[in-house]
């Protein structure tokens, strides 16, 4: 069976096409622009020469009749015709506390898409467009939505509160959610299987670094807790977002500057992390060109970051009282080998003894960097988001 995946955001989409009987990936691509002029699409093909196309695409409908159309081109595409695409699954950032794991979508399914909107405004509405442009352009296939917030939906209470008053989150469920789900689940449950022992015998933290951030704590196979909270604002800070602060700081620059919700609310998402203290870039690479240039902000920012990461880690350690494994992931956390050397020789007191040569061994993507005496297993993992919308997709239309 071949399983379409999508991943919508508000003026671009990722896809990727997935044969089910091996798993393996047929086709790839993305569009960028869409709305916008100078709308192009870049498909890669298995075992065929990336191919770039530039054409008007106003919307995400139009955008995704581009997609099937290189999917079945002669020259570039993988399948004969669009009845070879049985399903497709969508990536969908927010499903609030409806939506524990993965579902088919149906129109109340999307009604509650639309509702958690308001958690997720500039993630959920595109998620949406895409269903509907899927929906429009394969009238009669499958959708299912797989959900960043579902992996965390069995957190305790003691996890996932806020020290507000209670009627707030009966109210409007203002509470910890979490985000990057299907990252944390797929690399737990590839470090389960190399280390040879199933998840729910294991104490893990995972840590999906990359300009957005978040770690999750795992312990009986269950993400017990989790970095980002309420928004992806929460939690260790980021490329350009700030993470933890003292929220009377809104109400004082409020005040001192003069400014509204949505310049607060840019400052703290896009203003902010990386790029606020750095004052020069959100790329950890153009962090680290300038802190060997001596640039004293760059090696600040740098600083901060990896001791945000390391608190985080050093806490969820507490929270499962002891810990078997820590896994790094997203861009950041699979090719910085300086930011992994530094948290793990500053985590010594968890017995964790790093194999440099490893750590710094960039031939290798998955890997264990930890030595042999290591009483924390590290592994280095990369992430495989799509394949786990594409896994969920196939068991719930199979």
């Amino acid at each position: 069976m071949n399983i379409l995946v999508l991943n919508c955001g508000s003026s671009s989409l990722k896809y990727q096409l997935f044969n089910m009987v091996n798993e393996s990936v047929l086709a790839k691509g993305r569009v960028e622009r869409i709305g916008i002029p100078g709308s192009f699409l870049v498909h890669e093909a298995s075992g065929k020469a990336e191919v770039e196309q530039k054409a008007d695409m106003p919307d995400h409908t139009e955008a995704i009749r581009y997609v099937l159309e290189a999917l079945t081109n002669p020259e570039h595409g993988v399948v004969a015709s669009l009845d070879q695409i049985k399903a497709i699954g969508h990536r969908v950032v927010h499903g609030g506390e409806e939506f524990s794991g993965s579902v088919l979508i149906t129109g109340e399914v999307k009604g509650a898409l639309e509702r958690n909107s308001d958690l997720a405004p500039l993630h959920n509405p595109p998620n949406l467009m895409g269903i509907a442009a899927a929906e429009a352009n394969m009238p009669g296939v499958p959708n299912v939505g797989v959900f960043d917030t579902s992996f965390h939906a069995n957190m305790p209470k003691t996890a996932f509160l806020y020290g507000l008053p209670y009627e707030l989150y009966e109210k409007y469920r203002i509470r910890r959610y979490g985000f990057h789900g299907t990252s944390h689940r797929y690399v737990s449950e590839r470090c389960a299987e190399l280390i040879g022992k199933p998840l729910a015998e294991l104490k893990v933290v995972t840590a999906h670094l990359g300009n957005g951030c978040s770690l999750a704590a795992l312990k009986d196979g269950i993400s017990v807790d989790t970095s980002m909270g309420f928004t992806p604002l929460e939690g260790v800070m980021m490329g350009t977002r700030s993470g933890d602060f003292d929220p009377s700081i809104i109400l004082y620059l409020m005040q001192k500057e003069n400014l509204s919700t949505t310049e607060v609310n840019n400052l703290l998402n896009r203003q902010s992390g990386m790029l606020g203290i750095s004052q020069s870039s959100s790329d950890m690479r153009d962090i680290e060109a300038k802190i060997e240039a001596g640039d004293e902000l760059a090696s600040t920012a740098w600083h901060v970051y990896e001791y945000r990461i390391r608190k985080y880690i050093g806490s969820y350690a507490a929270a499962l009282n002891g810990l078997d494994a820590l896994v790094f992931t997203a861009g950041v956390g699979e090719n910085d080998a300086m930011l992994r050397s530094a948290i793990c020789k500053n985590l010594s007191f968890l017995g964790i003894t790093l194999d440099e040569e490893l750590n710094n061994n960039r031939r290798i993507k998955e890997k264990l960097i930890s030595l042999p005496d290591s009483q924390v297993q590290v592994f280095v993992i990369p992430t495989n988001e799509e394949l786990i919308i594409a896994r969920d997709t196939y068991e719930l239309v199979k």
